[in-house]
This record gives structure tokens, C-alpha cells and sequence, in this order.
């Protein structure tokens, strides 16, 4: 027998080769079958994206600028106002001294709507421009605003204090400034 007889007839070396033939056809199948199905579903292509953007556009993001204004960021206005637009009709607009005044009120917000008998009632409000101010706490008595044992100082233009009523039913609070007699908006809680 000669050597190229016993190298063709070594079952094991014929074994491999077909191995290495028969996994190389099976990944270019795989490849092909892999690229087509990429191209029907149209993974990775940016050019037909769901939201139908295109390559060269992006998001436009203005430069932070500073908005002025002095006071505090917060407002803890509880009543629904009406913001001025260009569509509103005529009589729609209002006048610079009732903008001046409802900037400068006293808002005051309480921390919660019912509570059981002498239990702690949070009132917290915004006094802008009334830095360092002392403000009153009234409660609503007999069809009358009657003084209530609580003071409240403002700091940094806005103030918070709780009272405690013992009064059962519906209680109404609000704030004043004696000073200058700028009164807040009423918040009602009910006792009991």
C-alpha cells in the first residue's frame, strides 16, 4: 500500500474534513438567512425609522437663560386664575394695578382638609413683599374674623404655623397683615 492510499482511507481525517465542510455551509446558510431577514424587517436601518425621522435631524434644546424675578420659585396659589392669551377675547385682559395687587397677596394653603378635635392643622402660605412681616392668624366667628392665639413671622417671603381648634365643624382661617391690612385668602377645615 502506498501513503496516499493509507492518508485517503484514515476515517478519522475524513471525518473532520466533512465536519469542517458540512458547519462551514451551515453558517454562511445561517448568514444569508440572518441578512435577509434583517433587510425585511428593517433592523438596523435608520433611514425607515418609526417615528420618520431622518438622519440629520435632532433635538433643538434653547440655552438655559435666567428667568429674573425676586421672591420665592413657589406659589401656592389654591384658586384658579386665568392666564392671559393672545386668543382671549375683548374684556379679557385686566389692568396692571389688579396684576400688582394679586402679586402681592397673601396666599395661605392648609395641610389638610379635616381633622379630628384639637388636632394640629399645618397653614402655610407665600407673602411676597412682606418680608419680616408679623402676620395674624383669624378664624371665621359669628358672621365675623375674630383673632386667633397665633402670630406667624414671614421669612423669606412665605411663613407656616399650625393651630389647633377645638371648635367642632367647619373652621375658617386666615391670615392678616395689621400693619398694612393685606388679608389672605380664607382656607376651610372641617373640625370633629
Amino acid at each position: 500500500m502506498s501513503d496516499e492510499q493509507e492518508k485517503s482511507d484514515n476515517p478519522v481525517v475524513s471525518g473532520l474534513v466533512a465536519l469542517l465542510a458540512v458547519s462551514v455551509a451551515v453558517g454562511l446558510v445561517l448568514a444569508g438567512v440572518a441578512l435577509v431577514a434583517t433587510q425585511v424587517l428593517g433592523i438596523g436601518d435608520d433611514s425607515s425609522s418609526s417615528a420618520g425621522a431622518s438622519r440629520h435631524e435632532s433635538a433643538i434644546i434653547p440655552r438655559p437663560s435666567h428667568t429674573g424675578g425676586s421672591g420665592p420659585q413657589v406659589t401656592l396659589d389654591t384658586e384658579e386664575t386665568s392666564l392671559e392669551s393672545e386668543d382671549a377675547g375683548p374684556g379679557a385682559t385686566e389692568s396692571s394695578t389688579e396684576a400688582t395687587e394679586r402679586e402681592k397677596a397673601i396666599t395661605l394653603q392648609a395641610g389638610q382638609t379635616a381633622v379630628g378635635n384639637f388636632d394640629r392643622i399645618d397653614l402655610s402660605g407665600v407673602y411676597p413683599g412682606g418680608e419680616g412681616a408679623i402676620l395674624q392668624v383669624q378664624r371665621f366667628e359669628n358672621g365675623a374674623w375674630a383673632d386667633f392665639d397665633a402670630t406667624i413671622p414671614v421669612s423669606n417671603e412665605t411663613f407656616t404655623t399650625y393651630v389647633q381648634s377645638a371648635l367642632v365643624g367647619v373652621n375658617k382661617f386666615r391670615v392678616i397683615d395689621n400693619r398694612t391690612g393685606d388679608a389672605s385668602n380664607p382656607v376651610t377645615v372641617t373640625v370633629g
